[in-house]
């Protein structure tokens, strides 16, 4: 039996490699439609994804793969694994459960749709164009549903989308950790709002040339330990991350004039994503365990590196001299201490990628209820500008002046990824219990981060998250690293200190 399972797992093996170099030139696909592919190209380019796609999802589905995961869960069989690859074998198993009943041809249709239908959002979105994006749209939500009957409803139908993101995650744990948040946070936001000591942050509004910029992003890079020999920096319309294996791990920025702090907090954010990444272990190349544990887990990581570092009064007492050196007239008057506050300031806005930490989560709220309403209540496409808007004047107190600083802004959609947004909530969380756990092993936390030395914190990030990938689930992870299941007090208490400093409340 032992040789047989030897034998069994090398031909599953190349099964799993097989479909890594489908994913693989899949990413790499998206990848260049999003960076500069011509536009006269898309359409046939869309197809070729589809096609492609199409054949992962058969390879997924395939007889082959449930004969393999069959064997590999037969009792006698199943205690002759190590835990990585029962982990391998449960995923795949679930995933095959999952979709063996959709027709291989309407999902690749769905994937020339997505592919297809996030070039034409751009679009709409620089010509603040609704119109023009709703029917893709609708066409994407009608697949969404239509799948999620493939897939089988977990509670509700939004439970489903849910738990392609975050495993077992459900509706009734995000309502409730949403709500003990919200509660402590909305306090916080109304003292703020009352206090007189608020930053001036009208310096930032200046012109900053794009050269600089993307100087200045490079370089943190390169200090926070990203491998540039593994992956690049590229510029698209909304930043992103993509991983193709641990050694080419790409990143985009999006540079604005007006906005310095856009494209360095970016940066930081699609690079914690991108250290992820880089840094799992080689041995799972080829396998279901090269990549993040989930998107909130891998969201914590980008919000950890973007907002805890890198909004940190530490990190600019390090780097805030390199940053005037490449904007001498812009900085010329503008002390350390001022520049702190105002890239903390807290202000209720429009877009999600440039606000404040605190703020931030309203904006995550607002999307998870509209997807919720979409999936569970059958809320219809060409109703969500005026849907966003009420929910923008209820959470924030603002109503977006177009439909491009609204339910246009996010990339997510165009692609299919409902379900995605409540992780970056999710994220914040992880990290805010993960940084409790970080700032006890590492007592010089502050220290390092002061003098430029970021790699000692990468190096323990790696030891505790990077290298084990998606070989451990997110409540493993997370209680393994602090001991503790995931809690929503963390955050808040990091965002309590934080702001009651910065606005002396």
């Amino acid at each position: 039996m032992e040789q047989q399972v030897k034998e069994q797992w090398g031909k599953f093996s190349e099964l799993l490699s097989k479909i890594s170099g489908y994913s693989e030139a899949i990413e790499l696909l998206h990848w260049d439609l999003r960076t500069g592919a011509p536009r006269k190209g898309v359409e046939v380019r869309s197809g070729t994804i589809g096609m492609l796609s199409g054949e992962l999802f058969r390879l997924g589905i395939s007889e082959e793969m449930g004969d393999f995961t069959e064997f590999f869960t037969r009792p006698e069989v199943i205690t002759q694994l190590s835990h990585d690859q029962k982990k391998i074998v449960t995923d795949c198993r679930k995933e095959y459960e999952r979709s063996k009943s959709i027709p291989s041809k309407r999902f690749e249709e769905y994937a020339v749709l997505s592919a297809h239908s996030q070039t034409i959002w751009e679009e709409a979105k620089e010509n603040n164009d609704f119109a023009t994006f709703e029917p893709y749209l609708s066409k994407i939500v009608a697949l969404k549903q239509e799948f999620i009957d493939y897939w089988g409803v977990k509670g509700t139908r939004y439970d489903t989308l849910l738990d392609m993101y975050e495993p077992d995650l459900t509706v009734e744990k995000v309502d409730e950790v949403f709500s003990r948040l919200r509660s402590r946070l909305v306090p916080l936001v109304e003292a703020i709002a009352a206090s007189p000591n608020k930053p001036d942050t009208s310096f930032l509004q200046q012109i900053f040339p794009k050269e600089q910029q993307e100087k200045f992003g490079n370089f943190i890079l390169e200090q926070m330990g990203y491998d540039f020999d593994a992956g690049r920096l590229d510029e698209s319309v909304h930043p992103f991350a993509t991983g193709l294996n641990p050694g080419d791990v790409r990143i985009t920025t999006a540079y604005l004039l007006d906005n310095v702090t856009s494209a360095i907090f970016s940066s930081l954010h699609e690079g914690g994503h991108a250290l992820y990444e880089q840094n799992i272990s080689k041995d799972f190349v080829g396998t279901p365990l090269a990549q993040g544990a989930s998107m909130g887990i891998h969201e914590s990581q980008s919000r950890l590196w973007e907002n805890m570092i890198g909004r940190s009064r530490a990190f600019w007492q390090r780097y805030y001299g390199d940053l005037e050196q490449q904007f001498p007239e812009q900085l010329a008057n503008v002390e350390l201490e001022d520049f702190y506050r105002a890239i903390n300031s807290v202000e209720n806005s429009f877009i999600r990628i440039e606000a404040d930490e605190l703020t931030y989560n309203l904006h995550i709220i607002v999307r998870y209820e509209i997807e919720k309403l979409i999936f569970n209540e059958g809320l219809s496409v060409k109703d969500l500008p005026q849907v966003w808007n009420t929910k923008y004047q209820e959470y924030l107190g603002i109503t977006p002046p177009s439909n491009a600083l609204g339910v246009l802004q996010d990339v997510h959609w165009s692609g299919g990824d409902f379900g995605y947004f409540a992780s970056y909530s999710l994220g914040n969380m992880y990290a805010a219990q993960i940084l409790n756990t970080l700032r006890k092993e590492l007592p010089e936390f502050d220290e390092l981060i002061a003098a430029g030395n970021l790699l000692p914190i990468k190096e323990w990030l790696t030891d505790k998250i990077y290298r084990f990938g998606n070989s451990l689930t997110p409540s493993q992870i997370i209680e393994q690293v602090t001991g503790e299941p995931l809690s929503p007090d963390y955050l808040a208490d990091y965002l309590e200190a934080k702001y009651t400093e910065i606005y002396k409340l």
